[in-house]
């Protein structure tokens, strides 16, 4: 294969005008809010799945934190969606942009940041000064400690953007491997078609996990600060 490796993360444009906004859009379509009495398989299923996510989640909260619900259901299922749709051929997907991802995180920790030095500003302070520490350790602890609250967002964002680019890596040199083994081996191109077929299956679990895990890691510092 003569393509970049690359190619498929490079920002698709039309007329020069990039199409990430209807990208970033599309998966909404996909979650229709149904009027009828009785729901069909598809929403009752996706509705099943909302609340046993919910319920999971939010347990931990407290009413300050369970008013995050709404927005947190719906960050899981963008990210979810998003990565779904990403694996589809010939298709981008945004969450391999770290930039993307940072315009998630950022916003979403400092909101919960925020709330935590609002609601309860003594024990916020208190987590960068452990209970007992030397007095000469102080000014050490203190400065690690704010570049691991710092720190935080960007984690956020690196491992979503880590996991699903090594995947769609991974799926694209065993995609080519396997093209280049068909003029040389059958039995060899054969065994390297079942490890993509299996791969591609672990890639739509890492892609529903990664978006469970960026949320609930969300939830979790929300939870330190309410």
């Amino acid at each position: 294969m003569n393509e970049n490796l690359f190619t498929s993360f490079i920002t698709p444009m039309v007329l020069g005008l990039p199409l990430v906004t209807l990208i970033v859009l599309f998966p909404s379509l996909l979650f229709p809010t149904s009027n009828r009495l009785i729901n069909n398989r598809l929403i009752s299923l996706q509705q099943w799945a909302l609340q046993l996510i919910s319920k999971q989640m939010m347990i931990i909260h407290n009413v300050k934190g369970q008013a995050w619900t709404l927005m947190l259901m719906s960050l899981i299922l963008f990210i979810g969606s998003t990565n779904l749709l990403g694996l589809l051929p010939h298709s981008f997907t945004p969450t391999t942009q770290l930039s993307m991802n940072l315009g998630m995180a950022i916003p979403l920790w400092a909101g919960a940041v925020i709330t935590g030095f609002r609601n309860k500003t003594k024990t916020s302070l208190a987590h960068f000064l452990p209970q007992g520490t030397p007095t000469p350790l102080i000014p050490m602890l203190v400065i690690i400690e704010t570049i691991s609250l710092f720190i935080q967002p960007m984690a956020l964002a690196v491992r979503l953007t880590a996991n699903i680019t090594a995947g769609h890596l991974l799926i694209h040199l065993i995609g080519g491997a396997t093209l280049a083994l068909m003029n040389i081996s059958t039995m060899a191109a054969s065994i390297t078609f079942i490890i993509l077929i299996l791969l591609t299956i672990l890639e739509f679990a890492v892609a529903m996990i990664q978006a469970y895990v960026f949320t609930l890691l969300v939830s979790l510092y929300l939870h330190d600060n309410t």
